[in-house]
């Protein structure tokens, strides 16, 4: 898991919020897509492309972390492979819906490969049964956050 030194998440919140003062003083959550530092880099980059709109988590990932789900409206900050802060997000729409059962618009806002829905359902699974964090890992039928995304403040190349 990449992690953020919270000294230079603060920093980096400042330095944002001094171009952007319309955005909250809290410090926004930080993560990194993906899950290696690799991984993160290449999606990373999408993001700041304009290319990556979107992005999708496992439902039993979150329950098994005991982590709270995305809601739109909300802000994140996103990591490079580094740890380092690169960006930062906002939510702009969560649907959960079965894997089998995401569709070829949210594949293609993902914009990974060829950003087919074949791609993304193959790309996925391998995903999620190699890297999941419950011990169910991959069902066709798991729920997925289908999360759509618009970049609020880029910093940065990783």
């Amino acid at each position: 898991m990449i992690t953020a030194d919270p000294t230079a998440l603060a920093s980096f919140w400042e330095g944002v919020r001094s171009e952007h003062p319309e955005l909250p003083t809290a410090v926004p959550l930080a993560w990194a897509f993906g899950a290696t530092p690799a991984h993160a880099d290449d999606l990373l980059a999408l993001v700041l492309e304009g290319i990556k709109t979107g992005t999708a988590s496992s439902v039993w990932d979150y329950e098994a972390a005991s982590d709270p789900l995305p809601v739109e409206g909300e802000l994140s900050i996103i990591l490079d492979g580094t740890g380092a802060p690169r960006a930062v997000i906002e939510t702009t729409s969560i649907r959960i819906v079965p894997f089998d059962e995401v569709e070829a618009a949210h594949a293609h806002a993902e914009g990974e490969g060829d950003r087919t829905l074949e791609y993304w359902r193959a790309a996925h699974e391998r995903y999620w049964r190699a890297h999941s964090e419950n011990p169910r890992g991959f069902a066709p039928d798991m729920p997925v956050v289908c999360e759509l995304f618009r970049l609020v403040h880029p910093a940065g190349r990783p």
